[in-house]
This record gives C-alpha cells, sequence and structure tokens, in this order.
C-alpha cells in the first residue's frame, strides 16, 4: 500500500522559508492556500494540513520564525551593554538594514503583512498588533532609561517621544517596500536622533 502524507522531498524548513516570503511580499490573504502549496513543492491539501494544521497556524510559525531571523530591534533596545541613545540609533540602523536588505522582501513582514485583511483575517492582525507593542514597549522602556540615566531632561515626553520612535520604525517599512534607498533611510534616521538629543542634559545637549 501506497504511503499517505508528505510528498518525497518534502523540505519542511525550506518550505516554511518559501511560505514566509510568500506572506511577507503578499501579506496574510494576498498569499492564498493554492499559491502557497504549489510555491511551497507542490503539496497536497492533505499534506499541507497534517504539516502545518492551517493557513492561518502556518501564518503564525512563519512569523515567528521572521521574528527569531530578522526582529533584533526588541533585543538591541534592551541591550544594557550600551547607553540608551546608542540603543535606540542602532535598533533603527538595523531595521533599517534588514528592511532594505535585497536578499528578501523589502518592509517588515509584521507591519504589512495583515494590515489590510477581511474579517477572516482578524487573528493574525490581532497577532502583528500584538508583536508591533512589544517593539512600541522596548521602545519605551528605552526612552524611560534615557531619562532615568540624567541623559534626557527629567520633563521629556516619554509616550510622546515614544510615539515618534515607534512612527518612525513603522515608516521605514512603507518607504522600503516603496523603494527608498537605505541611505536616504539612515539619513531620515539622524535626524530623527535629533529629538533625542534637544532633550539632553549638560554638556551632552550640544552633540549632534
Amino acid at each position: 500500500m501506497a504511503r499517505s502524507g508528505r510528498p518525497r522531498g518534502f523540505d519542511r524548513d525550506a518550505a516554511l522559508d518559501t511560505a514566509m516570503h510568500l506572506f511577507w511580499e503578499h501579506g496574510y490573504e494576498g498569499a492564498s492556500l493554492l499559491t502557497l502549496r504549489q510555491a511551497m513543492g507542490d503539496i497536497s491539501s492533505a499534506s499541507f494540513y497534517a504539516a502545518f494544521g492551517s493557513k492561518e497556524a502556518l501564518y503564525r510559525e512563519t512569523l515567528a520564525r521572521y521574528l527569531a531571523r530578522h526582529g533584533g530591534i526588541v533585543g538591541a533596545l534592551d541591550d544594557a551593554t550600551l547607553s540608551p541613545r546608542s540603543r535606540l540609533e542602532q535598533a533603527l540602523l538595523a531595521s533599517v538594514a534588514v528592511q532594505t536588505d535585497p536578499a528578501h522582501p523589502k518592509g517588515c513582514m509584521m507591519t504589512l503583512s495583515a494590515m489590510v485583511s477581511s474579517e477572516a483575517g482578524a487573528p493574525t492582525r490581532a497577532l502583528t498588533r500584538a508583536e508591533r507593542e512589544v517593539t512600541r514597549q522596548a521602545l519605551q522602556r528605552c526612552i524611560a532609561a534615557g531619562v532615568r540615566t540624567g541623559d534626557l531632561a527629567p520633563a521629556t515626553d516619554v509616550a510622546g517621544l515614544t510615539a515618534l520612535y515607534d512612527g518612525l520604525v513603522l515608516g521605514v517599512s512603507i518607504q522600503a517596500r516603496d523603494g527608498v534607498s537605505a541611505e536616504t533611510l539612515r539619513a531620515g534616521i539622524a535626524h530623527a536622533m535629533a529629538a533625542w538629543d534637544m532633550r539632553r542634559t549638560g554638556p551632552a545637549a550640544c552633540i549632534g
């Protein structure tokens, strides 16, 4: 009797990479189940469901894969070996590097892949919204650390500055997808860091 399940040659790791790039490029709903199955090795429906459970479960797994490989901004923002300002600047520059890398789709999968979807896509929207909140909280911790260490003035509006840099992170994703160059985006970050420097205390306030 012929064995059922995955076809010979099915490589789950390679299939996950393919699915991640499709979701990243086309969004959750833009990547149809048929397109996913064909791109992942022309696997059957039975093999797909046996391996991944559902399209939503596959998306969750690929998003976790994306964050593990390309979502280093939170780790950079929490790096206690650096000053809060350096953490922020390096995290933003690393984000630009990832989002403009020609080796994979441009922009941020977490930002772009589930922003526009029907009611059926609500669970994936909730998932990516929660992950964006993780980044937002890391930005806020970094800015609050700047106040706590005395680099930023005590009266600094932490929530407002967080909103500024969070908006920058989200905006970089859209601009990268639109083809704005890494050089231009890095220049934008240099200008955005001036918002931090304007709120510095003591002699450091004069440093650009």
